[in-house]
């Protein structure tokens, strides 16, 4: 599997990307709220295939809707109403779901799928992963789901990928790729799974193996042309595996218990023969360092830059979140050095009010 032509679903924004995405994202919140959508039932998983109890897991997966302040960080990028989906991981009412449903949350309600609702709390979200932990405030008397070992998910396998709302909102799905995946707001996966056909409403979502365990937690949606003219769209999925060596971390702290990594708010794309910056966070470290979209990223504390990937993990190997980044740039009249002081992206977001 190459890489994929365009995404949405990401966390972010980038002159070119960000009003494609915008409307995504904020659509899908739409038509989440929405009761009568269902994946065509050809696609749907039918419980006689599965030698678990399909139905019982399914309702292990709840749907999430959030409520962000006006003036927090992401909502101009993420929307002030945010619905997906998340996963129930322990009996207490833990719910596993990706954090950009989460970041800078109000409001959390949890929703099963005979329509309970229940108050839940952002517990934690883990920005290198992307994971995001919500406790319930009350009783969910759900069924749990068990972690997976993800590590042996290979291409081919058959799965479910399942949002909040029972089978009718779950899709039969197969893995069509493992690899490493860059984001352009800072972001690097080094072995993330990529599912088809697509669930089309892939936040949070729960990837269940054929043992009935949890596999992962969709983030996005990608297309792919295949040179001829037609598109494949896959969901991008975290594996789970990455969640257990942080979850004590992120239990108790709400995040992972180490220096934070340097942020620049920088968005970057790759073309065939540059990195090139796409825009930047208002008042980020980069836009406050004068850098510009069209600029060309070549080098990284005079370390050059062969791909997405490895501008971000130049720019977090300078340090610690503080630590000043030296970025060597083509600009119109040529060459320019440009030190960003980074900073830790945490600090410029709403934190969770403590129940």
């Amino acid at each position: 599997m190459g890489p994929a032509n365009s995404l949405v679903g990401a966390e972010g924004q980038s002159s070119d990307i960000i009003p494609s995405y915008r409307a995504a994202i904020q659509g899908r919140c739409r038509d989440m709220k929405k009761q009568d959508w269902e994946i065509p039932r050809n696609l749907q998983p039918t419980p006689d295939d599965y030698s678990f109890d399909l139905e019982r897991a399914l309702n292990a997966v709840v749907s999430i809707k959030t409520f962000v302040p006006p003036d927090a960080f992401t909502a101009n990028s993420l929307g002030t109403e945010r619905a997906g989906s998340g996963v129930v991981i322990k009996d207490s009412g833990l719910v596993a779901t990706i954090g950009y449903l989460i970041t800078e949350a109000e409001t959390i309600w949890i929703t099963s799928n005979d329509g309970r609702a229940v108050a839940g709390h952002a517990l934690a979200y883990d920005q290198e992963t992307g994971f995001g932990l919500v406790q319930a405030l009350g009783r969910l008397d759900l069924p749990t789901l068990d972690l997976g070992d993800s590590d042996r998910l290979k291409v081919g396998d058959p799965l479910v990928l399942a949002a909040g709302g029972g089978r009718h909102h779950a899709i039969e799905t197969r893995l069509v790729g493992r690899q490493e995946f860059a984001g352009y707001w800072e972001y690097v996966l080094d072995d993330a799974l990529f599912t088809a056909p697509a669930h089309p409403f892939w936040g949070g979502c729960g990837l269940i193996s054929t043992d009935g365990k949890l596999m992962g937690i969709g983030t996005l949606i990608l297309q792919q042309g295949d040179g001829k003219g037609r598109r494949l769209d896959m969901n991008m999925v975290v594996p789970i595996g990455l969640l257990a060596p942080i979850m004590g971390d992120l239990m108790s702290y709400g995040r992972v218990n180490r220096p934070a990594r340097p942020w620049l708010g920088m968005y970057a794309t790759e073309t065939d023969d540059a990195i090139v910056v796409g825009g930047g966070t208002d008042k980020g470290p980069a836009e406050k360092a004068g850098l510009r979209p069209g600029d060309r990223i070549l080098s990284v504390n005079e370390e050059d830059v062969p791909d997405l990937a490895g501008l971000w993990r130049r720019v977090w190997a300078s340090g610690s979140a503080g630590a000043g980044v030296r970025l060597r740039l083509l600009r119109d009249k040529g060459p320019s050095l440009v030190t960003v002081r980074s900073a830790d992206r945490a600090s410029f977001l709403k934190a969770p009010k403590v129940h």
